[in-house]
């Protein structure tokens, strides 16, 4: 397995060079096709405009929509015409009740979906529709970069944390990252308070271990104990300790109704996350 289709999705100028900078190496690594989709968000709907607006206002706000996707465009094909992989660009402009369909369909045929931050002061309510859309219905796994000004996120990460709890969704975004795990110097599986799981009470991650090292990746096991009040601060902690740079985890919805929400462990990681994340359904 290997990624050969990578998907980008960007909504603000400001990510442009952010996330190309990171998902460049990753394709050059991967020999891979890094597509990018640039979107201009009209928001004029229910929750975003109040009511007896204009049809001129809505005019206005789609105008500004195709600005900002012509802007993300430019941006983006500026940086890409000087790198040395296969590309493709396509910008287009939706409102935000489309956003999730645009982008699943997207990603539905890529192998991979390299994200900016979804959460922060500035962005709009509409940024995590981006990732849901990706990871939940177009099925896709997804990184999502860290933003900030900390280190670049490396194409090939030497080490690579794992948050094993046994469940379905952790091992899909275990599969989903076989390529770097393989790839990696160290493998770190991360299993909180086993006892709260199923089965490898006695021996931990012994089977996910089995799997990954046929695979030929390097792999240790680090069990600890929930000393934080939420299971996202001990992950981070221990990213911190093992000094990886990248996180692999199952992406959890908790709403029965609309199971694209991200549930509370991966938000509160998304939003304090120092290394890129990996997660998938």
């Amino acid at each position: 397995m290997a990624y050969k289709s990578i998907l980008t999705v960007l909504t603000e100028v400001e990510d442009v060079s952010p996330v190309l900078e990171a998902a460049l190496p990753f394709a050059r690594a991967e020999g891979a096709h890094l597509d990018v989709l640039c979107l201009g968000i009209d928001r004029t709907q229910t929750g975003y405009y109040f009511a007896g607006a204009t049809a001129l206002m809505h005019e206005e706000t789609l105008a500004q929509a195709q600005t900002l996707a012509s802007e993300i465009d430019t941006a983006a094909r500026a940086r890409l015409e000087k790198s040395d992989v296969q590309w493709g660009v396509e910008a287009l402009v939706t409102q935000t009740a489309s956003v999730a369909g645009i982008v699943a369909r997207r990603a539905r045929f890529s192998d991979l979906v390299m994200l900016p931050k979804p959460y922060g002061e500035s962005l709009p309510s509409d940024a995590p529709v981006v990732v849901e859309a990706a990871m939940f219905q177009g099925q896709a796994p997804v990184i999502v970069l860290p933003g900030g000004k900390g280190p670049a996120p490396t194409a090939t990460p030497d080490r690579v944390v794992v948050a094993w709890n046994e469940s379905a969704e952790a091992l899909s975004a275990t599969r989903a990252a076989l390529p770097i795990l393989i790839a990696a110097k160290q493998v770190n599986l991360l299993i909180i308070d086993p006892q709260r799981h199923a089965a490898e009470v006695s021996d931990p991650g012994a089977e996910l271990c089995k799997m990954l090292s046929r695979h030929g990746a390097e792999v240790e096991v680090s069990i600890v104990a929930q000393t934080l009040p939420r299971v996202s601060d001990v992950i981070n902690r221990h990213i911190q300790d093992q000094d990886a740079e990248m996180l692999v985890m199952g992406a959890y919805g908790h709403s029965r109704f609309r199971e694209a929400i991200l549930g509370g462990a991966t938000r509160n990681l998304l939003e304090n996350a120092a290394v890129p994340v990996l997660m998938a359904h």
